[in-house]
This record gives C-alpha cells, sequence and structure tokens, in this order.
C-alpha cells in the first residue's frame, strides 16, 4: 500500500527519471545516402578517393560469406557490378592505401582484404581492379593451431619514414602474446611479394580481435580487444613491440568494434570506434585518445566503419564517413553531421 503523503514525491521523482531519460537521449542523425544490398552479410567498407574526379569516388565493402563478395558502390550507394569481386570465401576486413610509390615515377593504390575461409589475404590494384597477388597470399603459417589460422581483421600501413607498405593482420582466434602478424608489401617486375616482418600485440580472450586500424602519420595502430579495450601500438617494426596504452573499455556497452582515424593537421583529429551493442559510437581524441563524446548514427549492430576528411561531392561537402549497417548494408554520411567540431 501506498503511503498517500508520499504520493507527490514519487510523482516528482517519476516526472524528474522521465525528463532526464529524454534530456540524456543523444540525437538521432540519419545517413545521407544507403546503400544497395549485398547478398549475404555486410561487414566492412574501405574508401578509395579518386582525386581527379572526387565524385567519382569508391567505397568498397565486404560481403562476409562462404559465397562472399567486395562489393564496390559508387557515392549514390549503387553497386558497381564491373569493379565488385566475387567468389570469395568469407571476405573480413577490407582497407586501402593510395600513392603506393612501386618505381621513380609510378604511384599505385592497393587494396587488400582478408579471406577467412582460405586462410589468406587478397591484393588488388583500384580502381582497375587487377589481382596483384596470384590467387592470395596464405598468413599465420607458422601456427599449429587451425583455429589460429583465420584471418579476419587487417588494416594496411603506409610508412611515412621511408615509404614502405605493410599488412597488419588479426584473427579469430589467437594467443594471448602475438595476436597480429606484420607483413611487409613489396612490388617488383609487375609483382607482389609479401615477407612476414614480425608478431606483436596482446589479446584478452575475452572474445575476438578484429577491427584494426593505422595512423600512418602518427605512426600508431589501433585495435579492438572486443569486450576489453582499444589497444595501442607503434605501427613502425622499429619502434618495437611494446604496448603503448588500452582505453575506452569502460564506455563501450559491450562490444567495441570498427575503427576510423580522422587525420586532421599536425596530431588533431579524431578515433571513431563502434559501440555495436548500444548500437552508437565513440568519438576519442586523436592527440590524447581521451573519450570526447557518444553518438548515434541510427545503425544496427555496426561491425567495421571507415572515413576521408577529402570533399567528394555536394553531398559529402566535408568528407566521407561509412558504417556498416545489419541489414546488408552501408551508411554513408556526410563528415560534417558527426559533429565532432563541437
Amino acid at each position: 500500500m501506498i503511503n498517500h503523503s508520499l504520493k507527490p514525491f514519487l510523482i516528482f521523482t517519476l516526472i524528474s527519471l522521465v525528463f532526464s531519460c529524454n534530456t540524456n537521449k543523444l540525437l538521432e542523425i540519419y545517413p545521407d545516402i544507403i546503400s544497395e544490398k549485398s547478398l549475404h552479410d555486410t561487414d566492412d567498407p574501405a574508401i578509395w578517393v579518386n582525386y581527379e574526379n572526387p565524385e567519382q569516388s569508391i567505397v568498397f565493402g565486404t560481403d562476409k560469406d562462404t559465397d562472399g563478395a567486395i562489393y564496390a558502390y559508387d557515392l549514390n550507394g549503387k553497386i558497381i557490378e564491373s569493379k565488385t569481386i566475387r567468389g570469395l570465401k568469407r571476405p573480413n576486413n577490407v582497407d586501402i592505401r593510395q600513392g603506393f610509390k612501386i618505381n621513380d615515377s609510378v604511384t599505385m593504390d592497393i587494396m587488400s582484404f582478408t579471406e577467412r575461409e582460405r586462410g589468406q589475404i587478397r591484393l588488388f590494384s583500384v580502381p582497375d581492379m587487377r589481382e596483384l597477388d596470384n590467387g592470395g597470399f596464405p598468413v599465420f603459417e607458422d601456427e599449429t593451431n587451425q583455429l589460429y589460422r583465420l584471418p579476419m581483421g587487417i588494416s594496411l600501413y603506409k610508412s611515412p619514414k621511408d615509404g614502405s607498405l605493410y599488412a597488419i593482420v588479426g584473427r579469430k582466434d589467437g594467443p594471448s602474446e602475438g595476436y597480429l602478424y606484420q607483413y611487409k608489401i613489396e612490388y617488383a617486375d609487375d609483382k607482389v611479394a609479401l615477407t612476414f616482418i614480425r608478431k606483436f600485440g596482446k589479446y584478452s580472450g575475452k572474445k575476438e580481435i578484429e577491427a584494426i586500424a593505422v595512423d600512418d602519420a602518427l605512426g600508431y595502430v589501433y585495435y579492438s580487444d572486443e569486450t576489453f579495450g582499444i589497444r595501442k601500438y607503434y605501427a613502425e617494426p622499429a619502434m618495437g613491440n611494446e604496448e603503448i596504452s588500452v582505453f575506452g573499455g569502460d564506455t563501450f556497452k559491450r562490444d567495441n568494434e570498427g575503427i576510423a582515424i580522422v587525420a586532421l593537421e599536425g596530431k588533431k583529429g579524431y578515433i571513431i570506434v563502434s559501440n555495436q551493442q548500444a548500437e552508437t559510437f565513440n568519438i576519442f581524441s586523436r592527440e590524447t585518445n581521451a573519450f570526447i563524446k557518444q553518438i548515434n548514427l541510427t545503425t544496427k549492430q555496426t561491425d567495421g566503419c571507415d572515413v576521408v576528411a577529402t570533399p567528394l561531392n555536394d553531398t559529402f561537402k566535408s568528407g566521407l564517413f561509412v558504417a556498416m549497417n545489419e541489414e546488408q548494408n552501408f551508411y554513408f554520411y556526410d563528415l560534417g553531421k558527426l559533429g565532432l567540431e563541437e
């Protein structure tokens, strides 16, 4: 039985709670473009910028299935079939680096992705989609445990020191130390070679490691140790294998997933990480890695994301942020809508 003398207090408390919930609710930010659907399960995007004709830039995205693909989308979210790669065995994560110098006068834009069921990574040139790997490069070859040989996450790193290009690869499961492998990509005589350089990186064992992102200019690699936090290391092999820091763990509902880096002048910028179960994104300082805020981009269960701060067209005047959505598609946003300058 309710004490009637307490009714005004209870009513006031209830109103206060409702008001508090409403004022704490995140502003919903809707996409400018929603891509056409893939056949199966979208996972991770990568953006290729056409610097000569920015409006012809391409968003690539993985379709994570045994009958998988790397879809190519124009800036209206329409599938570009001529640049889509099909017949893949569970492609997981994808990344792109532009301006890789292959000789004194020629550069190449390279896309790499993991193909989990074949235990390998793939390398293609963009935008001509020419195969560079003769069918693929096996990874984690020294592992005797077959579960430790299934690649998932990947990020490319173009060294500002000497222009070298590397692939940093994660996997579905692995040991508590040396979870990531780093390989050097070299181009000669119209062929690409992959050379193992090092293994590094801790793993909590709580879930898995998928999302990897490298800040080329500052030389840091970040990866999501899901349900634990974001781990930070040096991307340059000569800088050693010691962990720099772990951050963000207590700001996530559960899984910290896809990572995108907004690299601005100097050390300025942002690190955007999917807060998967909360269906939001957490924003961190690129300079200090301190938590800034959480935003709601109305995506569902986001795995991967990518970003460029280059104006592309009338829709994406501030740059482009792309996030995977669980409804077999990707959401495209003008970067200015994320409110990162606030």
